[in-house]
């Protein structure tokens, strides 16, 4: 499985989950601000950063979805039941 995330999934599962960036970062082990930089589409985290977050959503309960993998085709995520 992949590490890419895209900034939206990203925004989208801290929406999901009720959690701010600062507890994401926390979680993450990553800086507030690369978590902000990343969500703003300014920058595009190390793959170890990327990583880090990925694990993180989903062990608060997250599964991302690849292309194919939702009802529109595109990317998504969803929570676990």
């Amino acid at each position: 499985m992949t590490t890419d995330i895209t900034a939206a999934q990203c925004r989208a599962a801290r929406a999901l989950l009720n959690m701010s960036q600062g507890g994401l970062a926390k979680s993450a082990g990553v800086a507030v601000k690369t978590l902000s930089d990343f969500e703003k589409g300014a920058r595009t985290p190390r793959s170890g950063n990327l990583a880090a977050i990925k694990q993180a959503i989903e062990a608060a309960g997250i599964i991302f979805l690849a292309k194919g993998e939702t009802t529109t085709g595109g990317l998504g995520l969803r929570l676990k039941v």
